[in-house]
């Protein structure tokens, strides 16, 4: 349901969409490129799927991106615990992929070592993303939440940042030789210093922190997508909790019409940069009003919002209040200092203590290579070698969902059109007939005839239509 004027939603759809790093080492005499690579993670998939862009039984989006980047996207989730069952997903499906790629090419005689990265940026300065998508009311005006959302976005890094080791300029492009001559600096986000643009419909050329296409994947009247891109992709189920959940948060101050003091920033590109070269969260940053603020101030300033506002701000689920509280905990913690509180639950504390521990019993500068080599393992998804996987191994990270939560969303979609889309896909493949889903459409070829349905109410877990078209996937007489 639409909420009224000065009412904030308290049933969201979500989705996040993460692009993965690809690179390979040979083990034998030939090389093997990440073209060839993800051609052979994707064969099995073009096999049964006739493509290298399929949904799947649980609701969600898996397909080969531009630049031999798998990506996985979730399914629409309602529930912030949904989603990070989810998302957790996508890295055991793409590791799947991984390893029978690696045992065909051993198979056909060249053996190669594969390596998945769930991070940002690769040794080039080349950028991928990791985006999230938010279902916002299109009675609501856009420039709104555009304008309201933008420096919490620039300083949210602060609470949700994946922590990187960086020689790059505050203004060095990355087409340029990235960090040549700088000094290594442990940063609070990888994507802070890929941002050249506020609200764009661009993604690659000029990369926006809101990317503006109007692509709802629902009802066009009621809806709009917010496309959100400037964010770190998440090892930590803790992380990807607060970012997504202290993001909701503000999307309902928004929608509640709730007055908040004019944090517009006088350069976002050049804030989002400041911010992410100082762990202490303190570095001011100019607002266009010509005052000064610090990550501190303006992530302060939206969770007070909140917590002055939530009588007006809807019903809080169990996993929206985990969010509130952590968000409130890991800004206690940077304001006092003391990290050691969030090595288990935020990313970048989790990588700065692992990388500064590592260079000060070996006495190594930043610079280091191994050093770097560690930055990049972190984001390994490899299980047994991955740095952040070998920890939640040993129960020294968090954790929001448990194996069986995650085991569940292999196969379970979510309660939402998700829940049609996954049921179809299922009895579709079963019956061996010709289909087409994607987020909005169903489509059966039988010879010179077609049977096609479109939802459009993302929320919506059952249809009598789509029940009606699967029991005709049986039916003899069609």
């Amino acid at each position: 349901m639409t909420p009224t004027p000065g009412e904030a939603r308290t049933r969201r759809i979500y989705g996040l969409e993460t692009e993965y790093g690809l690179t390979s080492r040979p083990r034998g005499s030939r090389r093997v490129g990440p073209e060839e690579v993800a051609r052979q993670m994707f064969r099995g998939m073009i096999a049964w799927g006739r493509s290298s862009n399929v949904f799947l039984g649980n609701g969600a989006r898996i397909y080969l991106d531009v630049g031999s980047h798998p990506e996985y996207a979730t399914a629409e989730c309602d529930d912030l615990y949904d989603l990070v069952a989810h998302d957790a997903v996508g890295n055991r499906l793409v590791e799947d992929l991984r390893r029978l790629a690696a045992d065909q090419l051993a198979a056909d005689g060249t053996p190669v070592d594969i390596f998945l990265f769930k991070n940002n940026v690769d040794s080039a300065g080349n950028s991928y993303g990791c985006h999230e998508n938010y279902l916002v009311d299109r009675a609501v005006d856009i420039n709104r939440y555009y304008r309201i959302i933008l420096p919490f976005l620039v300083s949210r890094q602060l609470i949700a940042g994946a922590g990187h080791l960086s020689r790059t300029q505050l203004y060095e492009r990355p087409d340029h030789a990235p960090g040549a001559h700088h000094p290594t600096t442990f940063q609070l986000s990888q994507r802070a210093d890929q941002m050249w643009d506020t609200v764009s419909s661009a993604t690659t050329r000029s990369r926006p922190m809101i990317n503006t296409r109007d692509e709802p994947h629902g009802d066009p009247e009621l809806y709009r997508r917010l496309h959100v891109i400037v964010g770190d992709s998440s090892m930590s189920q803790t992380t990807t909790l607060l970012k997504v959940g202290a993001t909701e948060l503000v999307l309902r101050l928004v929608e509640a019409r709730v007055a908040l003091p004019d944090l517009t920033l006088d350069n976002p590109n050049l804030a989002i940069r400041q911010i992410s070269r100082d762990l202490t969260g303190r570095t001011p940053v100019a607002l266009a009003s010509g005052r000064t603020v610090t990550a501190l101030d303006l992530q302060r300033a939206y969770l007070q919002a909140v917590l002055d506002h939530r009588d007006r701000l809807g019903a809080f689920s169990p996993a929206l209040e985990q969010a509130l509280g952590l968000w409130r905990r890991t800004l206690d913690a940077v304001d006092a200092g003391d990290l050691d509180t969030l090595s288990r639950d935020i990313d970048w504390a989790i990588k700065y203590k692992l990388i500064t521990r590592y260079a000060d019993r070996h006495g190594l500068a930043l610079d280091s290579p191994r050093l770097a080599q560690l930055d990049v393992a972190y984001h390994d998804i490899a299980e047994g070698r991955g740095l952040f996987r070998l920890l939640d191994a040993h129960g020294e990270v968090s954790r929001v969902v448990d194996d069986a939560a995650v085991e569940r969303a292999l196969t379970t979609p979510p309660a939402t059109r998700a829940r049609l889309r996954g049921a179809f896909i299922d009895a579709a493949r079963a019956a061996e007939v010709d289909y087409l889903a994607d987020w909005m459409h169903l489509r059966v070829n039988r010879g010179n005839q077609t049977r096609a349905l479109t939802l459009r109410d993302p929320f919506r877990e059952t249809d009598e239509r789509v029940d009606a078209l699967i029991a005709s996937l049986t039916d003899p007489s069609w």
